[in-house]
C-alpha cells in the first residue's frame, strides 16, 4: 500500500500511536446508532477505529493522496474530496450527528466556530487539537485562557478535557503538545437574547482584553451609553450569564 506524504501547508500530523486513536474513538458516545462525520483522516489512524456498527461514518479530506489511501484501506468508507470549512454542514446528514477528528492546527478554531453555528444539529464532539486551543475551548470564568470559544461553546456545550498527547507520536513531531477533548450539547436551546448579537459582543469584549467592558462595546453602542456594574469588569471576569445580560441591554439601546 502506499505510503502518504504529511503536507505542511495542510498542517498533516499522522497520528502513530493506535492506543490514542481507540482512546478517542472511545470517548464518542455509541450507545445508540449515531451520525459521525471525521474531518481530515489523513491515513485513517482513527477511522479504523469508528468502522463500527452504531455509526454511519463520513469523512472530508482535502488531500488527494489521503483519499486514495484511504479508499484502498477502507472501501466502505465515504470520503468527500472537499473542504469541509465550505460545506453545508446541515446537509452532510439527515439529522443531527457528532464530529471527530485529529484536527489540523491551522483550522481547529475554524472548527470549532463552525460548530457553533451548527450548533441545533451537533450533538457531540470527541477531537484533538493544539493543547492551547483545547485548553482555552474548557477554561472557565477567571483564567487566562478563558476567550471567545470558551463562552461561546461552553453556552450551548457541556465541555470534558479528556487527556494531553505528546509530540512524539506523530509525524512529522509538532512543535506543541495536542489535547483531546469532548463537548456535549447541553439542554440550551436558545439563549435569552439575540445571539447574533450575543456572537458580537463576546467578540468585541474580548477582542480588547485589558479593557473594561465599556470601552470595548463602543463600535457597537455608537453614541448610545449604558451604565452598569457588569461594564466596568474586564472580560475574564464576566460569565456567559454576564454576556447574556449585557447583550440584552444593548438590544434594547439599539433596537
Amino acid at each position: 500500500m502506499m505510503d502518504v506524504k504529511p503536507k505542511k501547508y495542510l498542517g498533516q500530523h499522522f497520528l502513530t500511536d493506535e492506543k490514542i486513536s481507540e482512546q478517542i474513538s472511545d470517548a464518542i458516545s455509541k450507545s445508540k446508532k449515531i451520525n459521525l462525520l471525521e474531518i481530515g483522516p489523513g491515513t485513517g489512524a482513527l477511522t479504523k477505529f469508528l468502522l463500527h456498527e452504531n455509526i454511519d461514518l463520513i469523512s472530508y479530506e482535502v488531500d488527494e493522496e489521503s483519499i486514495t489511501y484511504l479508499k484502498n484501506a477502507y472501501p466502505t468508507l465515504i470520503v468527500h474530496n472537499k473542504d469541509v470549512l465550505k460545506t453545508d454542514w446541515t446537509k452532510i446528514f439527515k439529522g443531527n450527528y457528532s464530529v471527530t477528528g485529529n484536527f489540523p492546527y491551522n483550522i481547529s478554531s475554524q472548527i470549532l466556530f463552525k460548530i457553533y453555528e451548527n450548533r441545533a444539529i451537533i450533538d457531540e464532539m470527541v477531537g484533538m487539537f493544539q493543547k492551547e486551543v483545547a485548553e482555552r475551548v474548557c477554561s472557565g470564568l477567571g483564567t487566562k485562557k478563558y476567550g471567545i470559544l470558551s463562552v461561546l461553546i461552553q453556552a450551548f456545550y457541556d465541555v470534558e478535557y479528556l487527556f494531553t498527547v505528546n509530540e512524539e507520536v506523530f509525524n512529522p513531531p509538532p512543535k506543541v503538545k495536542s489535547g483531546v477533548i469532548k463537548i456535549t450539547r447541553n439542554n440550551i436551546i436558545e439563549l435569552d437574547c439575540d445571539e447574533k448579537l450575543f456572537f458580537r459582543v463576546v467578540k468585541a469584549i474580548f477582542n480588547q482584553r485589558r479593557k473594561m467592558a465599556r470601552n470595548s462595546l463602543k463600535s457597537l453602542l455608537g453614541d448610545k451609553k449604558i451604565d452598569h456594574i457588569l461594564l466596568t469588569k474586564r472580560p475574564e471576569e464576566l460569565s456567559i450569564e454576564n454576556f447574556i445580560e449585557i447583550t440584552k441591554m444593548i438590544e434594547s439601546k439599539i433596537n
